[in-house]
C-alpha cells in the first residue's frame, strides 16, 4: 500500500475549507467595484463632488467601502446598493423612453428589469448629468428602491446638471 499523501497543513486546508464554506453559503462580503468611465474634467468634478456629499446611510444601509479607493461612486449595504456617478447613456434608451420621477429626479430602468422584480434592477438618473446609475439588489426592490433613489435625489440635484426630459 503507498504511503499517504498529505494535502497541506491544517492550517492551510482550514482556510480552504473555510472559504469554500462562504462561498457555499454566501455569506461573505464582497467589496464592491466602481468601474472608472471616460469624462471630461468638468463631469469628473461634479462626480467627485457628488460622492463627497452623499450619505452615510441609505435606504437603511450603512455606507461601505468600494475598490478602487477614491473611485467616483459609493456602495451601502450588503448586499450593496452601489452608486456610479459617469456612466454612459443606456444602450437600449430611446428618446420616447418613460422614466419614473422620484423625488424630483427622473430614473430610467429598462422594460425587463421593471417586469421582473426577482432580478437586480439598475436605474440611470437621465434627468441629471453625468448620469448616474445605482444597483439595486433584487433583496432589496420591494423594500428600498424608491426610499434609496428618494434620499438620493438631493444630493444628485445639488451636484449634477439638468439632463434629458422624462417623459
Amino acid at each position: 500500500m503507498p504511503p499517504a499523501r498529505r494535502l497541506g497543513s491544517a492550517r492551510s486546508r482550514g482556510v480552504v475549507a473555510s472559504a469554500a464554506a462562504c462561498l457555499v453559503l454566501a455569506g461573505c462580503s464582497s467589496t464592491p467595484t466602481i468601474e472608472d468611465h471616460d469624462l471630461s474634467a468638468a463631469d469628473r468634478a461634479a462626480c467627485e463632488a457628488l460622492v463627497a456629499d452623499l450619505p452615510e446611510t441609505l435606504a437603511g444601509e450603512d455606507r461601505v467601502a468600494v475598490e478602487p479607493e477614491g473611485a467616483l461612486g459609493a456602495a451601502w449595504g450588503d448586499p450593496a446598493y452601489v452608486l456610479t456617478c459617469g456612466v454612459p447613456e443606456p444602450a437600449d434608451y430611446e428618446p420616447t423612453a418613460e422614466c419614473n420621477v422620484i423625488a424630483g429626479v427622473g430614473w430610467y430602468v429598462t422594460d425587463d428589469q421593471l417586469a421582473d422584480q426577482g432580478e437586480d434592477a439598475t436605474p440611470i438618473a437621465l434627468s441629471r448629468t453625468p448620469y448616474v446609475e445605482v444597483l439595486v439588489p433584487a433583496d432589496y426592490r420591494t423594500l428600498g428602491i424608491d426610499r434609496a433613489l428618494a434620499e438620493l435625489a438631493p444630493a444628485l440635484e445639488e451636484h449634477l446638471a439638468e439632463g434629458l426630459s422624462c417623459l
